[in-house]
């Protein structure tokens, strides 16, 4: 069976990281979201997959090839115009025969919960997720556990399963998806598509998600999913330690990288390839640090995202952070992650103030950020890509 998987979007929620990145192709432990997801699909018994592409699709072919290093074969289909998800999966029409999974690009499942949808024998099938707040999402409606109806972010939701946004469906889609008219949002959904199979007296099941649900939507769920998937690391070293560096618990050590002594490494930390860490730092639990990154004498790192060609200088702290890719820390660079009345941190993004529902966050910092050396940066502060501070400038927003 093929799984169609929708990697179209810039993804303008997750700026600045996705400023020269597809945001399929951001990383979490040190692998590219969507590989965790291709992974998953294989487990659970996909052969095939078809890639509906758009910017900077570039990036998802190089890396991914014709997919013979996972054993699977990918085609790659260009949505032109970004209109909806209807209108991309559509796209794939003549390249999927019989049924056929959808996935989205930035939304980790576990592969349990993946087998369980493939043996659906409806004419198509909704994987859901019971959530306490059923009015921001689309919610199913049931009778006799059929779909009869799916409501976009009612006021009074008939029940708690939410859309998680993963189909099993069968070519018959395609016939609604040809008469799918725009919505208000001028998008064309396959939600209404999905309405009008169910109209038409099709059966279409649900399937609840019991396993890993995250929808990666925020910067700061990454760092939920780079939490997540950093559980099952295993300890392996394939780089140099010295005599007098500590590894505590579940560390991966990439080729060629050097800890130096006096290092204080707690798992679970992943680490890639050529790196240089230490002397004399702390990389605490739930930190992924990309190849090629030189984390200095006494800094300390927790919980964080260093993304790869990253420097940060000696005498600095980053915690509940995303350090974008080439940036460069000025000695004594500091991230604050905590109020000091312990509330959620709130972030501001394109004139809005989104509470990140997490108690601790740092900095959100784009491609080649420098700070000055002494420059405090505050609670959930995002940094665009290219900016630069002065020493001992404090970065408020």
């Amino acid at each position: 069976m093929k799984a169609v998987v929708l990697v179209a979007g810039k993804g303008t929620r997750m700026e600045p990281l996705t400023s020269n990145c597809p945001k399929v192709m951001l990383q979490a432990a040190n692998k590219p979201i969507l590989e965790h997801i291709l992974n998953s699909a294989i487990e659970a018994g996909i052969d095939g997959f078809v890639f509906i592409t758009g910017y900077l699709e570039e990036q998802i072919r190089e890396y991914f090839g014709d997919g013979s290093r996972w054993g699977v074969n990918i085609e790659y289909v260009q949505q032109k115009e970004q209109l909806g998800t209807a209108n991309a999966i559509g796209c794939a029409k003549g390249h999927v025969d019989g049924a056929f999974l959808v996935l989205n690009g930035d939304m980790l499942i576990g592969q349990e919960d993946l087998k369980t949808l493939l043996s659906r024998t409806e004419e198509a099938a909704i994987c859901v997720k019971e959530v306490e707040n059923p009015s921001d999402f689309g919610v199913l409606e049931i009778e006799n556990n059929r779909v009869v109806r799916i409501i976009e972010k009612p006021k009074n939701p008939p029940t708690n399963l939410a859309n998680a946004g993963i189909y099993l469906f069968r070519e018959s889609i395609f016939d609604f998806i040809d008469k799918t008219e725009a919505s208000v949002r001028n998008e064309f959904e396959v939600t209404d598509s999905i309405q009008m199979l169910i109209d038409s007296g099709a059966a279409v099941g649900y399937n609840s998600l019991d396993g890993r649900w995250i929808d990666i939507g925020y910067p700061w769920d990454l760092l939920r999913a780079n939490e997540y998937l950093l559980k099952s690391l295993k300890r392996n070293c394939e780089g140099t330690v010295e005599p007098n560096a500590t590894i505590k618990g579940e560390v991966l050590i990439g080729k060629g990288t050097l800890i130096r002594n006096g290092s204080y490494i707690e798992g679970p930390v992943i680490i890639g390839e050529n790196c240089d860490i230490g002397p004399n730092c702390f990389i605490r639990p739930s930190t992924a640090i990309g190849n090629h990154v030189r984390i200095g004498n006494a800094v300390e790192i927790k919980n964080a995202i260093i993304m790869e060609n990253t420097h940060v200088g000696h005498l600095s702290y980053a915690g509940d952070s995303i350090i974008g890719r080439g940036c460069n820390f000025g000695a004594g660079t500091k991230v604050a992650n905590l109020r000091h009345d312990g509330k959620n941190i709130k972030v501001m993004m394109k004139g809005r103030i989104l509470d990140s529902g997490r108690r601790k966050l740092g900095v959100i910092m784009g491609d080649d950020v420098h700070t000055g050396i002494n420059t405090s940066i505050n609670i959930g502060v995002i940094m665009e890509k290219g900016r630069f501070t002065y020493p001992g400038e404090i970065v408020r927003h």
